[in-house]
């Protein structure tokens, strides 16, 4: 077997898969308030055509796999794909993405199913902020997936906290205090224009984000396991990580290693650029194991050099949770 790289020589080991584009929140930054308009159930990969593509990727070099959504956990069954990717001898690293409101359902069965860990997007810790972000959201519900996941063994369970100037970018402290009280792993991730949502004003710098954390004490980098661009650190007497993911201020473009799948069968080479590979007609027309390894090699070799935000360039044809994030 040989490696899958693209033509930068950047090797391509990761493959995000989203398995519905439905959520059960509508977080401001992710989703327009009226919704989107949803997937027809014909259009959406089975999870036999999602096995197959991935165990063709993985016989080109993929390694790990993210499962993403929308939400992933309001698909029925997902237990089910984790089981069938779990069987893949290549893949040694199986992930979830979740809002974490069915988290404590799901967490044991999961697990069982052959899941490794989990990251839960949270973006606040107020009640009453949460029901704004997410247009309705109970936060308790997230907090108690978080704890159900810890005690099933899903670690480490990964904190992503979009960072919003005005809107919760007070609350950066205590989040980080938690690194050190409650052994959590935070996230800060800067917010980034994407589709309908470009709103400059809410962009916070990784460098401010710092200055906010200075008065907890020295940031100390640390090694940490994870198979995306966020740079790790440690507060003292902290026996968490606080991790900052700047896909604008400071781009990780030159170390990119993913492939994303969305749920309507589109190979995406980058979240950032409007260009797709389209597996699922080839799938459903009976494409062959070899021809289906080339258009994937296809895509890989198609992922641009970077992505062009600060030139103004921002993707506009589908929304942030049609992606997979």
């Amino acid at each position: 077997m040989t490696g899958l790289s693209d033509s930068f020589q950047r090797p391509i080991n990761y493959l995000r898969i989203s398995v519905t584009d439905r959520c059960n929140l509508r977080c401001i930054y992710c989703m327009p308030a009226a919704g989107i308009r949803l997937m027809s159930h014909e259009d959406i990969l089975s999870y036999e055509e999602i096995y197959t593509i991935a165990e063709a990727a993985a016989e080109l070099g993929i390694k790990k796999i993210r499962i993403t959504g929308g939400e992933p956990l309001v698909r029925l069954g997902l237990s089910k794909l984790i089981q069938m990717l779990a069987r893949i001898k290549e893949i040694d690293d199986i992930s979830l993405t979740t809002n974490g409101i069915l988290l404590a359902q799901y967490a044991a069965e999961l697990k069982a199913a052959g899941l490794q860990r989990v990251n839960v997007s949270l973006d606040t810790l107020k009640p009453e902020r949460f029901k704004y972000i997410t247009r309705g959201g109970n936060l308790d519900d997230v907090l108690e997936g978080i704890e159900a996941a810890k005690s099933v063994g899903l670690n480490p369970v990964k904190i992503n906290f979009v960072v919003m100037s005005g809107v919760n970018d007070d609350e950066l402290l205590d989040f980080a205090a938690k690194t050190i009280d409650e052994v959590w792993h935070v996230r800060f991730i800067e917010h980034m224009p994407f589709g309908e949502n470009t709103n400059a004003s809410s962009f916070v710098p990784v460098e401010k984000m710092r200055q906010s954390l200075a008065a907890l004490g020295k940031l100390e980098p640390v090694s940490f396991k994870g198979n995306g661009p966020a740079k790790y650190f440690r507060l003292p007497q902290a026996n968490g990580t606080i991790g900052f993911i700047t896909p604008v201020s400071e781009h990780f473009c030159f170390q990119c290693n993913r492939l994303r799948l969305t749920a309507d069968g589109k190979l995406r080479p980058c979240l950032l650029s409007e260009a797709e590979i389209d597996l699922r007609q080839p799938l459903r027309s009976g494409i062959s194991s070899a021809k289906l390894r080339r258009l994937i090699k296809k895509a890989a070799a198609s992922k641009p050099r970077q992505h062009h935000l600060a030139e103004g360039q921002i993707p506009q044809g589908r929304s942030f949770s049609q992606v997979g994030g």
